[in-house]
């Protein structure tokens, strides 16, 4: 039997709208669950609150962003331990396998001197989880770049069991997504679709509206044995109506879709 590959809506990709929007559009444009951005907005910590959207919406949350993100260090606790934990515990009840995960920001000397080794006992606290490490970027800023991540923005130099790949990363670190895909391994477990230009910053376009192989990567998933989900993770704060906002959602799915659907076996030829 082929393994379909789920198609995930995050919701930050309805941002600005908020947590619940997720759920309303997934079911409205077709998605097979939503990716949970855990952020300030309290929806997002609140597993009751998800467990009765996802029950309202017939959609599944089948992903969980732990609150990696700077305007997120104080979700839940400034420990990022605590968050990382918590996020866990959201994911086991929400029935979610995965949760998504920044490498530590320099900053964080404790918590990024024993990550690897953090993040191994996490796992066997939550031994149904798979802790997937994202692939982050380098910051350019005012002619200058650097890396806010130790011991970088590329988590396979570290080397961890599980990886998610973020393809608009991958194009602000002007890195092909298929090599970077080809260094996970049989650790790539989830992925961010979204899209960029490589002009050094975070875009998260509509697949298929920059130059990363979008396309390509998603056709390579079932000869790498993938067994994930595909997140859809775009940006649509600056669309000029919801309308918009749908329509790039439904293209996105639909990108995802065809190019995730197995090739077409070939039918030999009956001699007449």
């Amino acid at each position: 039997m082929t393994f379909r590959v789920p198609v995930l809506l995050s919701s930050s990709s309805v941002f600005p709208e908020p947590t619940a929007a997720a759920f309303e559009m997934a079911a409205t444009v077709g998605y097979d669950g939503v990716e949970v951005m855990v952020w300030t907005d309290a929806v997002s910590q609140d597993a009751g609150a998800l467990q009765g959207l996802s029950a309202h919406y017939a959609v599944p949350v089948l992903s969980v962003h732990a609150p990696c993100l700077l305007v997120t260090q104080r979700v839940w606790s400034p420990d990022p331990w605590e968050r990382l934990h918590r996020a866990a515990q959201l994911a086991e009840t929400l029935g979610a396998p995965t949760v998504v995960v920044h490498p530590p920001f320099t900053w964080q000397r404790d918590y990024a001197r024993t990550f690897a080794e953090g993040l191994a006992k996490m796992q066997l606290r939550h031994p149904e989880i798979t802790f997937a490490i994202e692939n982050m970027y380098p910051v350019r800023m005012a002619g200058r770049t650097f890396v806010p991540y130790v011991p970088g923005w590329d988590p396979t130099e570290a080397g961890y069991d599980a990886y998610t790949l973020d393809l608009s990363h991958a194009a602000a670190s002007r890195t092909d997504s298929l090599v970077l895909a080809d260094r996970m391994g049989r650790g790539l477990k989830h992925v961010h679709l979204g899209d960029g230009t490589g002009e050094g910053r975070d875009e998260h376009l509509v697949p298929g509206r920059g130059t990363q192989p979008c396309a390509e990567l998603l056709q390579s998933l079932a000869g790498r044995g993938f067994q994930g989900s595909v997140a859809l993770e775009v940006s649509t704060r600056k669309v000029t109506s919801r309308a918009v906002r749908e329509a790039d959602l439904r293209e996105s799915l639909a990108f995802a879709r065809r190019h995730l659907a197995p090739a077409p076996t070939a039918t030999a030829a009956i001699p007449l």
